[in-house]
């Protein structure tokens, strides 16, 4: 990828029911509907999804050396989220991405090895999610 990294934006939808409780996981997903078990989901009907990135990021991010970024930006709020890349990376769904504190991959894995769960984010972010506020996703690959 070089030196200059690559960035894949993400817009994505609040939710009433936005909560960031979840310990381990965080997940933004294309589905226009939440309910209150879905602990470790931020955002709702996002516009991108892991089986839309580009072959060159998917390929990026099927090495453990790749350091994978994430900002998530809301009602004047925001909070980053770094994890890396593995081998076992899909990025075969057209639905969700998650950002894993542990190294577990799945066809919706985004990253592992994040140095946070959703319930770990800015507080005030998480608010802002659960009126409503349109999310911004900035995913960095470097």
């Amino acid at each position: 990828m070089g030196g200059d990294g690559t960035t894949v934006v993400v817009r994505a939808q609040g939710h009433e029911h936005v909560r960031a409780e979840h310990e381990s996981t965080l997940e933004v997903t294309t589905d226009d509907w939440l309910t209150p078990a879905g602990d470790c989901i931020v955002g709702v009907e996002a516009d991108t999804t892991l089986a839309s990135f580009d072959p060159a990021v998917v390929t990026a991010c099927q090495d453990r050396a790749t350091a994978i970024t994430v900002t998530l930006a809301a009602g004047g709020h925001e909070d980053t989220v770094s994890g890396h890349g593995h081998p076992e990376l899909t990025f075969e769904d057209d639905r969700s991405m998650v950002l894993r504190t542990s190294e577990h991959t799945d066809d919706r894995t985004l990253l592992v090895g994040a140095d946070k769960a959703a319930s770990d984010l800015d507080r005030e972010l998480i608010a802002a999610l659960a009126d409503g506020a349109d999310l911004t996703v900035t995913i960095t690959v470097a």
